[in-house]
């Protein structure tokens, strides 16, 4: 589930965003009302916020070389 650096990398940001629907549409199928943390629950997120900041990451390189 949880992708690594060096497989976003090799992703362009359209299959980034992808993954990023795919994930929350994930979580949000996870969520059972009386168990808000389980384990699959948190790794999601944490696959969701390695995405977010590779992006954001990406996108300051690009502003630095412009």
């Amino acid at each position: 589930m949880a992708k690594k650096t060096k497989e976003l990398s090799t992703m362009s940001l359209e299959q980034r965003k992808a993954r990023i629907q795919e994930l929350k549409m994930e979580l949000i199928r996870s969520s059972v009302p009386g168990q808000k943390s389980s384990m699959k629950t948190k790794e999601i997120k944490k696959a969701l916020a390695r995405i977010f900041t590779f992006n954001r990451a990406e996108s300051a390189k690009r502003l630095k070389s412009n």
